[in-house]
């Protein structure tokens, strides 16, 4: 009698391998499945960038996607291929469990966790391997709440290459306790959900507007350079004298991590679209593995250039170029 070792002896072993093997014929001749996850506190301008990158990608050649996770989006600029809205809305949480609206939309979104797989069911009917999820505002989805993070991960484990698109405002950098205040929201967001992530501020345009009230040049905000030098900035304000140790120490924290980074983007300027699906297609995989043709200039495209961020500013704003 022939004994079985590990399970690939005799007639199970063999039928065992059979069934790996066929397991890893489907995976590698499946299409692949990419996705980014457009987050950012309200305001940051996060559906109307749904809207313009899909409009940019579909001109580009890309079938592309947006999935609407907002329960209380109801102004998009967009068609949604799937809309969390016909699952469940804020409005409905709200009058039927008498939540406010901060309650209510954490209600919707772990609804949406507890209905997983409806979600997934209306992404498997659509014709399309990219996807655009445009979600809530609300930042503590991203930095305390695990409902999003589970569904984004249970996503990759069936096969979606996904990353992280965090949007705030380009304002913040103006004033240094509000740019810490960027910092330190953009580096739990990045511990929190746990993906490949790319920071954008976003508005560009009124970043140039407001470049005579910033005490240093653009990259010193989008490589987050010594940040000792905002501290002395702020010691000329009450505040920054009041909390100097606090300031201080989330300083040295998100140097500790030197994980934060921002890329700039004008959503109205094709270039800036461009560098920016560069920077995503270089996180989530694509580049290196959808169906489009690859070659060497398609993949340096997504290298980084040398050109300085205030010259991709200069150009993309300046309306003769």
């Amino acid at each position: 009698m022939v004994s079985s070792v590990n399970g690939f002896n005799g007639r199970n072993g063999w039928l065992k391998r059979e069934i790996m093997q066929n397991s890893l014929v489907k995976l590698r001749t499946q299409t692949p499945l990419y996705g980014q996850l457009v987050i950012g506190p309200p305001g940051a301008g996060k559906t109307s960038y749904c809207h313009k990158m899909l409009k940019f990608l579909e001109k580009i050649g890309r079938k592309a996607m947006v999935v609407n996770l907002d329960p209380a989006n109801d102004n998009m600029e967009y068609t949604s291929a799937v809309d969390i809205m016909q699952l469940i809305t804020v409005q409905d949480a709200m009058e039927q469990f008498g939540l406010g609206p901060n309650g209510a939309l954490i209600y919707c979104v772990e609804f949406l966790e507890t209905n997983f797989q409806w979600l997934l069911d209306q992404l498997k009917s659509l014709d399309s391997n990219y996807f655009i999820f445009d979600c809530p505002g609300q930042v503590e989805l991203f930095t305390h709440n695990n409902a999003l993070k589970n569904i984004f991960a249970k996503l990759e484990q069936l096969g979606y290459h996904l990353c992280t698109v965090h949007l705030v405002e380009s304002h913040y950098c103006t004033e240094p306790y509000k740019f810490i205040s960027c910092l330190l929201l953009s580096l739990h967001t990045m511990l929190q959900m746990g993906l490949p992530h790319v920071n954008v501020l976003s508005k560009a345009d009124q970043l140039k507007e407001a470049d005579s009230k910033l005490p240093f040049n653009v990259e010193y905000y989008t490589e987050v350079l010594d940040l000792s030098y905002l501290l002395e900035c702020m010691d000329t304000s009450r505040m920054g004298k009041k909390f100097k140790q606090l300031n201080e120490a989330i300083v040295s924290m998100v140097e500790d991590y030197s994980l934060v980074s921002f890329l700039l983007l004008d959503s109205k300027r094709e270039q800036s679209l461009l560098r920016l699906k560069n920077a995503i297609d270089k996180a989530n995989g694509y580049v290196y593995g959808a169906g489009e043709e690859k070659n060497i200039n398609t993949l340096l495209a997504c290298a980084v250039g040398a050109e300085t961020e205030a010259d991709r500013m200069e150009r993309d704003i300046d309306p003769y170029t």
